[in-house]
């Protein structure tokens, strides 16, 4: 009997513009942004069947069992009853940058699963589990852009064409920006000042500086300096458009080719 095996490589995403609405009864927030795919960096998840259930994180420094791949596993294993199987996670993306690479290894882990194992899920299916695991989940499993609302797992298709920039991202080194610590900062009551996302995103990419914006920006840049210094300088360099991706720590640029 031939034992199943398949390797993936998850990428990362980036924020075009994030808005925090409100905070809800539940403790999450809402929020709007426009997920777009990275290509450019991201991990690889190995799986393969074995005697016993295990995981390994190469490169990372956290408990595997709180690990989001290893959970998408526990997931569909008590659903489905799937046999034991051993992950490796090999870490490349960086953590806590806010390009979402832990939603991605739980995304692609659910899809390499559903294919492994014939498990029958559609695009909705994986993305309603995905959303059980955190709500930057449910966009991996499309990875293509889609503008989030509600916790950000409520998506729907955006049409955005980027072929004529070139996408830069880049961490300030040993920079990271937790989400509890980006949350904390944040001032909801600067919501009605600014543009309507989507308006925002409907203007040409050479006019979405000091528009399409994102929240978390203001106090991010005031507790971490090197973050603000790193969008100037991609201004610098001539960039159309510089932003912080998600909750930071990362920053991304885009570059007319």
């Amino acid at each position: 009997m031939q034992v199943k095996c398949m390797t993936v490589y998850p990428d990362v995403k980036i924020n075009l513009g994030l808005h925090v609405l409100r905070r809800r009864p539940d403790g999450y927030h809402d929020l709007e942004t426009l997920f777009v795919p990275f290509r450019g960096m991201g991990d690889r998840i190995d799986i393969e069947e074995s005697d016993r259930a295990s995981i390994e994180i190469i490169g990372g420094d956290w408990n595997p069992e709180t690990d989001l791949s290893w959970r998408a596993y526990r997931l569909l294993s008590e659903e489905f009853g799937l046999p034991p199987l051993r992950i490796v996670l090999h870490k490349s993306a960086p953590v806590g940058a806010g390009l979402g690479g832990g939603s991605a290894d739980a995304a692609f882990t659910l899809k390499a699963l559903n294919s492994m194992f014939s498990l029958g899920l559609d695009e909705a299916g994986l993305a309603s589990r995905a959303a059980m695991l955190g709500s930057d989940c449910p966009f991996f499993i499309y990875d293509r852009p889609m503008f989030g609302e509600g916790r950000g797992e409520v998506l729907t298709p955006w049409g955005i064409d980027l072929s004529g920039y070139e996408i830069r991202v880049e961490v300030p080194q040993g920079v990271k920006v937790s989400t509890k610590e980006a949350y904390s900062g944040l001032e909801l009551s600067r919501a009605g000042a600014r543009v309507q996302l989507k308006e925002a995103l409907s203007r040409p990419v050479e006019e979405w500086r000091g528009v399409v914006t994102n929240d978390f920006e203001q106090s991010v840049f005031a507790s971490h300096p090197q973050i603000a210094a790193l969008k100037e300088q991609f201004y610098a360099e001539g960039a159309v458009y510089s932003s912080m991706s998600g909750s930071g720590s990362a920053v991304f640029a885009l570059f007319r080719k």
